[in-house]
């Protein structure tokens, strides 16, 4: 049991590293998510933006500007998740590769990737609520926190998936921006006049987006869309693990020997069969004595 945490704490250890060496994500956490926030704060007018709350059937009033500081919170945290797991997982597939051709056990190595995911989108989701709390105070910041950070563990897993299948790195960069851009557009009343359409429930944040407006604008429980959240999120920790051990398959595997074949036999095969000689012909005394003269 002690080599296995020390083999899981190696490989977490590993991968924090590799994603504090990625500058520009952490840029994106320390400057990108409060700009963002401060901004719709201050220039979305604070009028009454009344809107139906799918998950709880309850017709919320909330001001405008605090309705899009959700909705941008949430476009931030699964940005930059997406973004730093893509980017952990496309530069580093070689060097996973030679580990598990080594012999490290892959299981260890997704359950650190796990783990370090888990550590980077605790903090992005505590601070993007810690920022919005600077602002005005959400009913339920706890579970504004807690849907915040199940929608950045989504695109943390999708961002494993692209960077797995992926063979550029500009494609799963444009493929998360535009996914989660979508995603959380289309389910903000103010831009979009189908955030109560049903089409809506399938879209990989609709479980967060339903937990974090119920969560910052009421008092009612956001346990169902925390729920339905988490099933998006064990679909793409699900496809992210298939992809990861795929990828990262031993190629060191001694090959299936191919069956042996018999040689053929006859004139062919220079004329040897392995077995006894053919008898000679018959030849009849009379020609025997024509061939001798």
């Amino acid at each position: 049991m002690r080599r296995h945490w020390s083999l899981l704490a190696t490989a977490t250890r590993y991968a924090l590293i590799g994603h504090a060496r990625n500058r520009f994500a952490m840029l994106l956490v320390i400057v990108y998510i409060p700009v963002w926030i401060a901004l719709a704060y201050l220039t979305i007018p604070d009028q009454p933006a009344p809107f139906r709350l799918r998950a709880t059937g309850d017709i919320l009033s909330p001001p405008g500007n605090h309705l899009t500081q959700i909705t941008g919170a949430l476009n931030a945290v699964t940005l930059i998740a997406g973004f730093m797991m893509f980017a952990a997982t496309f530069t580093g597939g070689a060097f996973d590769r030679r580990l598990a051709m080594a012999g490290y056990p892959r299981y260890h190595l997704v359950l650190a990737k796990l783990c370090a995911l888990t550590l980077v989108c605790g903090a992005i989701a505590v601070y993007a609520t810690a920022v919005i709390e600077l602002a005005w105070p959400p009913q339920q910041p706890l579970l504004l926190a807690a849907a915040l950070f199940c929608a950045a563990l989504t695109y943390g897993a999708l961002g494993v998936v692209f960077g797995s299948v992926l063979r550029r790195e500009v494609e799963g960069m444009f493929a998360i921006l535009m996914i989660s851009v979508l995603d959380v557009a289309l389910q903000n009343p103010l831009s979009s006049s189908g955030s109560d359409s049903a089409v809506v429930r399938f879209l990989p944040t609709y479980g967060a987006v339903q937990a974090s407006m119920s969560a910052a604008f009421s008092d009612a429980s956001a346990v169902q869309g925390l729920v339905t959240q988490l099933l998006w999120l064990v679909g793409a920790a699900a496809a992210g693990f298939l992809v990861f051990r795929r990828r990262t398959r031993n190629a060191l595997a001694p090959a299936r020997r191919p069956r042996a074949v018999p040689a053929p036999s006859g004139p062919a095969n220079g004329g040897s069969t392995g077995g006894p000689p053919a008898p000679a012909p018959h030849v009849s005394p009379t020609e025997r004595h024509v061939r001798r003269n």
